[in-house]
């Protein structure tokens, strides 16, 4: 340690030097610093760098990976414009004066999507284009081009365009599986697009918050989303339908709903996992259709405990002559795992069906046993014979197999599988109906139903009964022959 009178001694010398430096050098050296610069740079054999170089060792550190990321998948983010007519009936007698009885109203919508092959596909959500009677995508560059529905499916929240481009951009395709709470990831698309001024696409940051997880709708929510990416990463009004991105610059998501009190981004974003899309993408361009898996099973609750916590789910009904069926499975037993993932709730097992394809094993693990194994199969319905009358009117026949696919009540009948607009504004039909007697003939089976239709001559009024929604209706139609 330092004496005092040491340390007296080391601030006055100090003092002196800063008094020296304060005089300047003389006229016949340069400055002690300049000196040192220009040493430094002769040693280095180089000049002072200029600020074109300066400006390039900037740039190398402003291209991050959330930079190349973006850059690589946002030229083939495009908006997705839609166009929905509804009709308007006057709310009050004032305006009965200024409306006829009923009005046509034309009303806009906005969403963002992403192109996924040269040919023209572009992926979005389902919500973004339902109902619409024209769709418009706007490319990156400012493109308009018309949009064709190829398919939709509500469930997943996933629908299919197709327009006419040569050399369109298309984004990288990854996948959902192996994501890492925490990692980083980019969320893209046309938030709020009409008010900017330009059609480029928006970037926001964040990271994977969680997966695997299920949105139970509210009082106003649009339906049941399970197995999804949750993340911070800002999502807006527009931003739905296009593509949540990892580090790499490849999609693993589709953005399709947030958590808001406010309508805007709190934080609480959440994306379609990637695979899943795809596979739905996939049916919906090679049949038209999504073909679902099907187990025959269908699953409840177990009793919760003093926390509210469940463990496993229950087998709440086995359809005679299915997968589950065959592999001895039984009403009662406790499911803990289907396919390696923890069932607590019954959304959980239906997640797991999401991702099936017809002909998949699937492995279930029951309490105090081994794991059963047992292989998927295409839905009764898909399977089944297709029966066409009427020219727009496809029907199937009811089958255990159907019933418990479908939970209808009846054990026979022709089930509505397929029908026009026309037919059924001109009939009343809806998909799911299920045909029981044509005026005074039952029908057991769908070519019970054609051969009544073929032995109807002429025109006339034709009366109906059939089960919707557990329910018995009688409809009757005139029938031009």
């Amino acid at each position: 340690m330092l004496r005092p009178s040491t340390l007296l001694q080391t601030a006055l010398a100090v003092v002196a030097l800063v008094g020296c430096d304060r005089e300047g050098p003389r006229e016949d050296e340069a400055p002690a610093t300049f000196t040192a610069s220009q040493e430094r740079l002769e040693v280095l054999g180089q000049q002072e760098p200029t600020r074109a170089e300066r400006s390039a060792a900037v740039d190398a550190t402003r291209r991050t990976a959330i930079v190349a990321a973006a850059s690589r998948v946002a030229p083939a983010v495009v908006t997705v414009h839609t166009i929905h007519t509804e009709q308007v009936r006057p709310r009050s007698p004032w305006e009965s004066f200024f409306l006829p009885p009923t009005a046509n109203r034309q009303t806009s919508g906005l969403g963002s999507g992403f192109i996924t092959s040269a040919e023209g596909v572009v992926l979005t959500n389902d919500h973004v284009v339902s109902g619409a009677d024209r769709i418009m995508v706007t490319l990156s560059e400012g493109r308009d081009l018309e949009a064709t529905l190829v398919g939709s499916d509500p469930v997943i929240d996933v629908a299919v365009l197709r327009v006419d481009g040569k050399d369109l951009p298309v984004t990288p395709l990854g996948t959902s599986e192996g994501l890492l709470i925490g990692e980083w990831v980019v969320a893209i698309g046309n938030p709020f697009g009409n008010l900017f001024s330009n059609s480029e696409p928006t970037v926001t940051t964040g990271v994977v918050s969680a997966t695997g997880r299920h949105i139970v709708p509210n009082s106003g929510g649009t339906g049941f989303h399970l197995g999804m990416i949750q993340t911070d990463a800002s999502i807006n009004p527009g931003n739905s339908g296009g593509p949540l991105v990892n580090v790499l610059g490849e999609v693993i998501g589709v953005n399709s709903s947030i958590f808001s009190r406010s309508g805007g981004s709190e934080g609480l974003g959440f994306a379609i996992p990637i695979d899943r899309a795809l596979r739905v993408a996939d049916d919906l361009l090679e049949y038209g259709e999504v073909r679902r898996a099907w187990l025959g099973l269908d699953v409840e609750p177990m009793e919760a405990d003093a926390f509210g916590r469940t463990r496993g789910v229950r087998i709440a009904r086995v359809a005679a002559g299915s997968p589950a069926f065959s592999a001895g499975l039984r009403v009662g037993a406790r499911l803990l795992e289907a396919r390696g993932r923890r069932l607590s709730a019954p959304l959980d097992y239906e997640n797991v069906l999401l991702d099936l394809r017809a002909g998949d094993e699937v492995a279930l693990l029951p309490e105090g046993g081994p794991a059963i194994r047992l292989r998927s199969e295409a839905l009764p319905s898909v399977r089944a014979e297709r029966i066409r009358i009427l020219e727009d009117l496809e029907l199937i026949s009811v089958t255990p197999e159907v019933k418990a696919e479908r939970g209808v009540r009846s054990d026979q009948g022709a089930l509505v599988v397929g029908i026009s607009p026309d037919l059924r504004a001109q009939i009343g039909f809806e998909q799911g109906d299920v045909i029981l007697q044509v005026n005074n003939a039952l029908v057991a089976t769908a070519e019970d139903a054609a051969r009544i239709f073929r032995r109807i001559n002429g025109r006339g009024t034709i009366q109906i009964y059939f089960e919707r929604n557990g329910g018995l209706r009688v409809q009757s139609f005139y029938w031009r022959g």
